[in-house]
């Protein structure tokens, strides 16, 4: 995150327990946040108040957002008897915690503050604005495996394969198969072998670049179908919950996908 990057992650519900902590974790041991807040530890009513503010602004708990780290620091504080279970901290109860959203040309920036302090910014594209239902795509429609292959086509595809890529491709093939885990041989499973092999990669010129995974996705997709406006959204937030600055890449696979979207939505 450019603001509010958690500093270290406490695992959330579905993985392997982790060590109940000798000393509570405070909100800055997970955010980038000063003074009186950084040392305070977090609370399940901190927790809660965030996520109710975040399902307020967005309509949902982002997943791996600030309120899901939360939730889960709280939760092993809870659990060590650091905090109790209806205990909100001065700066959170002081402040409380708020989720801002503004529109600019062509992007959508979120704020997440709390104790009057930013834990998290993310800038996105604009949202698609759904005037046709997902059904009522025609034939002709921006399919998901064609924008993923405009994007090899552009100077993006130049880029090396980050994880925040593989991600992002991930999201869009299981928003195109209906399926929970990677396809093999797929194009996901592709993009994740390719971030694996740059992140050990020496030297730029080893490294694959995004064109060489998607040049063909269509190919390498099970099945394919018109972007909407809920696959762009699943798609953006899978890019940036694994991007530092939180923002999706130029030109990238969440941006590529939100603009077939969007034209699909614009089509007569």
């Amino acid at each position: 995150m450019s603001q509010g990057q958690p500093r270290r992650r406490p695992q959330g519900q579905g993985e392997a327990p982790q060590q109940v902590p000798d000393q509570p974790i405070t909100y800055g041991d997970v955010f980038d946040v000063s003074g009186e807040l950084a040392g305070q530890p977090v609370a399940p009513r901190d927790a809660a108040v965030l996520q109710s503010a975040e399902q307020a602004a967005l309509g949902r708990t982002q997943r791996g957002g600030p309120a899901a780290v939360m939730q889960s620091a709280a939760a092993l504080n809870e659990r060590a008897g650091h905090v109790g279970k209806g205990e909100i901290t001065g700066p959170a109860a002081e402040a409380g915690a708020t989720v801002t959203e503004a529109e600019i040309p062509g992007r959508r920036v979120v704020a997440e503050s709390v104790g009057g302090q930013v834990v998290a910014r993310f800038v996105t594209p604009s949202r698609v604005a759904a005037t046709h239902p997902a059904g009522a795509l025609g034939q002709d429609a921006v399919t998901v495996g064609r924008a993923l292959e405009a994007v090899a086509a552009t100077a993006a595809g130049d880029r090396p394969v980050e994880q925040s890529d593989a991600a992002a491709v991930q999201a869009a093939e299981m928003r195109v198969t209906g399926a929970t885990l990677t396809v093999p041989g797929g194009v996901a499973a592709a993009a994740q072998a390719a971030a694996d092999h740059n992140a050990r990669a020496a030297r730029g010129e080893d490294k694959v670049k995004l064109r060489d995974v998607l040049s063909n996705a269509r190919e390498k997709l099970p099945a394919d179908k018109g972007a909407t406006g809920e696959d762009a959204e699943r798609v953006v937030s899978a890019e940036i919950r694994n991007k530092l600055d939180m923002a999706t890449t130029p030109g990238g696979v969440a941006e590529a996908v939100t603009t077939a979207a969007r034209l699909n939505q614009e089509r007569p």
